[in-house]
């Protein structure tokens, strides 16, 4: 599984090289409080970088964190209930 990983993580490496090279063309981002020289290639792999991160950091957010929450209030339920399956310790 890890090597699957590593080879879709080489491949959108060297997919970014290739949009990087095709697309050397000036560009100046304005950012409205300031403009920053950069090439096409390296504004559009930075512009879905800052993407995938806000993504993933709102995909935390909404989903990852309460499914967290709600897992670690079930397992503290879990400890705190007394086993109710067995009888009273008396009987036989």
């Amino acid at each position: 599984m890890r090597l699957i990983r590593f080879l879709i993580a080489l491949l959108f490496v060297a997919v970014g090289v290739v949009i990087g090279a095709l697309n050397p063309q000036p560009v100046a981002v304005d950012l409205g409080f300031a403009t920053l020289p950069a090439t096409l290639g390296v504004a559009l792999l930075v512009a879905v970088l800052v993407g995938v991160v806000l993504g993933g950091l709102m995909l935390s957010a909404s989903v990852i964190l309460p499914l967290r929450q709600a897992l670690r209030r079930a397992r503290s339920a879990r400890t705190a209930a007394p086993s109710s399956t067995r009888g009273p310790e008396g009987e036989a």
